[in-house]
């Protein structure tokens, strides 16, 4: 990954801790196990995805639309596919799909992002008057019943009570303002990180734990700001995407640093690499070795090389 930077310098005094999650402590899964068709299903305008059942476990099939309860209230989401093995989910984390979406119900979508479109100009005009500080995100009207969700983001706190008022006169429903965080802007907008891929929140999972130093270090990366930070400016989505597959590779290797006993010399291990699954030794007399990791194996706690 260091090719795309023009420098591969490493800051050793630079502070990272603004890069992590606030939450990284309080990270909790658990694992359930159920007995009926479970779907992953997702709502578009978020990118926000969750786990659901449907009445009388009826099929449903990926591509198929539903209306199904969300924490803003009823709307409508697209089925990405059944979930054989969901991980990290708690039995609370699941709904109950109202019905299947009918062909009227996808008409009525167009002709809600159409009224989404013509309330960006509006929100935005209506911010300008009042001078308040807030970048508009997101517009989404809600399927199910008259209501206008407006995501925002900003650098402070901000009171938006009389441009609420404003709104309501223009738009005659309820209307709900979310200020969102950065990593929620780059989920909701999408684009492409520094791989060239879509972003992960967008397009992997927007259900990856917090992302931590720690998940850069145990992956050997190099702890500068710019190689493991994403567009949103805190640390990449993969570090924690990739971090459970390297806890697993790397309980087969040898830690670096360690020292084996190898063809007559005292080896010290420099560098492991997960992903090549070779270990790099340099020895006592000078040599530097490159070796096939299937070649380590343990015994009686110490490593050797066989």
């Amino acid at each position: 990954m260091s090719d795309i930077f023009e420098t591969d310098i490493d800051n050793e005094n630079e502070n990272l801790s603004s890069l992590e999650d606030s939450d990284v402590s309080q990270v909790i899964e658990s694992d359930i196990v159920v007995d009926y068709p479970l779907y992953h299903i997702k709502l578009e305008y978020s990118s926000e995805t969750l786990y659901a059942r449907t009445p009388n476990n009826f099929p449903l099939k990926p591509g198929d639309y539903v209306i199904t309860p969300t924490r803003y209230g009823k709307d409508l989401a697209l089925v990405l596919g059944q979930s054989k093995k969901p991980i990290g989910i708690k039995q609370a984390d699941i709904v109950q799909i109202d019905r299947k979406a009918t062909p009227e119900d996808m008409v009525k979508r167009d002709e809600l992002k159409k009224k989404e479109k013509d309330a960006f100009p509006i929100f935005k005009e209506k911010v300008a008057l009042h001078k308040l500080d807030m970048k508009l995100v997101d517009t989404h009207f809600l399927f199910d019943e008259p209501k206008v969700l407006f995501f925002f983001s900003s650098d402070n706190r901000v009171d938006f009570r009389e441009l609420v008022k404003d709104l309501v006169s223009v738009f005659k429903m309820r209307i709900e303002l979310r200020q969102i965080g950065v990593r929620d802007e780059s989920r909701i907008t999408g684009g492409l990180g520094v791989c060239g891929r879509p972003f992960c929140c967008h397009g992997v999972s927007d259900k990856l734990r917090p992302v931590s130093i720690r998940m850069a270090k145990d992956q050997n990366l190099s702890l500068n700001s710019m190689k493991i930070s994403g567009q949103c400016g805190r640390l990449l989505c993969c570090l924690s995407y990739e971090f459970d597959w390297y806890n697993e590779a790397r309980r087969n290797l040898p830690n670096e640093g360690i020292h084996i006993y190898y063809d007559g010399t005292n080896f010290r291990i420099t560098e492991v690499n997960p992903l090549t699954n070779m270990v790099k030794m340099s020895g006592d007399d000078g040599r530097l070795l490159e070796i096939n990791a299937k070649r380590f194996s343990q015994e009686n706690g110490r490593w050797k090389i066989n």
